[in-house]
């Protein structure tokens, strides 16, 4: 599961990214919301935690505008302005959820699953890129009806490379998370690795390597 931070304390940042990570999830994050309408349109994300009182504004103010993008992805507002009239204003404005701060972690992860759980009737269709499908659900990679085994890590830059196939992906923000410290010779690692994989699978795709800039996915020729 992929989730966007939108939060502009430091240390509520790093510890929701520590706890996230430790239950198989991957974070980015962004502080403002003039950045976080600057990400959120690539369709990368399954759900998105979203803090209010940001510097540039109302976080709820970010809600219609995704909406409008046709992301249908849960929304968890986490705040610290919790009364009850912040509540509802909260939830008719499209949140999914709306959870106080200061919380327990254990209730925001239930919470998020549980707004997971109601979003799968809007399960994504599978993208397809020459014999490779990717289910955005389950983060599964089938080639040729088989579905082709990974490192976790591996996978994370697949699927990212999927999701945006025919586009160049900067290195390495878009792949391990914005604020994650990847030495640039074990990202090269995975991405070789990756190629000798789909290549021996005959995945139909092929992962070009913009040197100094990123990579890009596409249905081989």
């Amino acid at each position: 599961m992929r989730i966007l931070l939108i939060e502009d304390e430091p240390q509520m940042a790093v510890a929701l990214r520590g706890a996230l990570t430790r239950h198989d999830m991957v974070m980015d994050h962004v502080s403002t919301l003039c950045d976080a309408e600057l990400v959120i349109g690539d369709g990368a994300y399954d759900a998105v935690l979203l803090d209010r009182q940001l510097p540039d504004g109302d976080g709820l103010e970010l809600i219609p505008k995704i909406r409008k993008k046709g992301l249908t992805l849960p929304i968890i507002v986490i705040t610290a302005k919790g009364e009850v009239p912040d509540r509802i204003t909260g939830l008719e404005t499209g949140a999914d959820d709306y959870l106080a701060k200061p919380f327990v972690f254990d209730e925001l992860l239930a919470r998020l699953r549980a707004v997971m759980r109601r979003s799968e009737t809007l399960r994504p269709a599978l993208i397809s890129v020459g014999r490779l499908l990717f289910d955005p659900t389950y983060c599964d990679i089938i080639v040729s009806g088989q579905r082709l085994e990974m490192p976790r890590r591996e996978a994370l830059v697949l699927e990212c490379l999927v999701r945006r196939a025919g586009r160049m992906v900067p290195r390495p923000e878009a792949v391990f998370g914005f604020d994650d410290e990847i030495q640039s010779n074990a990202l090269d690692s995975h991405i070789s690795r990756l190629r000798r994989k789909l290549a021996a699978s005959h995945a139909g795709v092929v992962i070009n390597v913009i040197r100094g800039v990123g990579y890009l996915l596409r249905e081989a020729s």
